[in-house]
């Protein structure tokens, strides 16, 4: 597939709403799915104990969830995990990164052959002074290889450090990135939607901000797996560089988590496969909200379980349909 700079894909052709199919209504599959109506709020989440551990066994009764402070009515609950998912891997190549690359090659190609069912579908995302869409979503463990094969650091103009000129910084678009890939890819799918971010959480040049990126993500009903990996080596080795805050803020507000790659090699693989575990403990949580207002305003979601030695991770809240 060609390559396009997602920054002339959105100017040239935004995604927009999808045409309605003319084709005959087909028989409901005998699995939960997940309702796509408007007036629905439909939220994944996960529950660990005090030691970390998942907690698999809880019913809809275990959950009471609160919007704006005021109590909802759970109507669809399900501890099914195999809604369709649509993954988003966006992946640093700014020269911070350089010495990471073929890793993060290799534990990615590792993750789709692992997390990958039938339904799912997963595209990718390199993002240095430009943000490349390498291969748009599918389901083929071979186009996914041949997009991880085209991970190659970014040769645009750009640096480690914030230009002392007026010039613009072209250097690493971190939020620009997450942008589109909500906002883009992920908006108009349906189930399950994670953007998997690889990177040393360092800005430079994006043309949107922070708060951008989340509010596309919280938009699109996208979870945020922030994985933040330094090369040290690349700021001099003092062990200075890169900032997981921004990071944090991206993974809280969405319902994701922030990963540390250590010392050791295999440290990105077994990340993966935390990830991978975590998506496949989620609960899946439907209610309609009290208050029927369309007005896009962001409304607050606390989620609490009956259990206080129970920790649960859901995002923060989300924006209401605009009518």
């Amino acid at each position: 597939m060609r390559r396009r700079d997602l920054l002339t894909l959105l100017a040239a052709a935004p995604l927009g709403a999808q045409q309605p199919s003319t084709a005959p209504a087909q028989p409901a599959p005998e699995e939960p799915v997940i309702r796509v109506d408007v007036d629905v709020v439909n939220l994944f989440c996960s529950v660990r104990d005090r030691k970390g551990a998942y907690v698999k066994n809880l019913e809809q009764r275990n959950f009471t969830v609160f919007e704006d402070s005021k109590k909802q009515e759970i109507r669809y609950f399900t501890r099914e995990t195999n809604l369709p998912l649509t993954i988003g891997l966006l992946v640093d190549v700014s020269k911070s990164q350089e010495h990471l690359i073929e890793i993060e090659k290799r534990a990615a190609a590792q993750f789709f052959r692992q997390v990958l069912q039938k339904k799912d579908s997963a595209f990718l995302i390199s993002f240095g002074a430009e943000a490349e869409l390498l291969q748009d979503s599918t389901n083929s463990l071979r186009l996914l290889q041949k997009g991880l094969d085209q991970l190659r650091l970014s040769t645009s103009v750009g640096g480690l450090h914030p230009s002392p000129t007026n010039a613009p910084q072209r250097g690493t678009i971190l939020y620009d990135a997450v942008y589109l890939a909500a906002d883009e890819k992920l908006r108009n799918e349906v189930g399950r939607k994670v953007i998997v971010l690889i990177t040393d959480g360092m800005d430079y040049g994006s043309r949107l901000k922070l708060n951008d990126a989340i509010q596309a993500a919280q938009k699109a009903d996208a979870i945020i797996y922030a994985i933040y990996y330094v090369d040290h080596r690349a700021y001099g080795g003092f062990g200075f560089g890169g900032s997981d805050g921004d990071l944090k803020k991206m993974a809280e507000q969405t319902g994701g988590r922030v990963f540390h790659v250590g010392g050791r090699r295999d440290s990105l693989s077994q990340i993966f496969t935390e990830i991978q575990e975590e998506m496949r403990s989620q609960y899946a949580i439907g209610y309609v909200p009290t208050n029927p207002v369309k007005d896009g305003s962001f409304r607050k979601i606390d989620l609490k379980v009956d259990n206080k030695d129970y920790k649960v991770q859901v995002r923060k809240g989300y924006f209401a349909t605009k009518g």
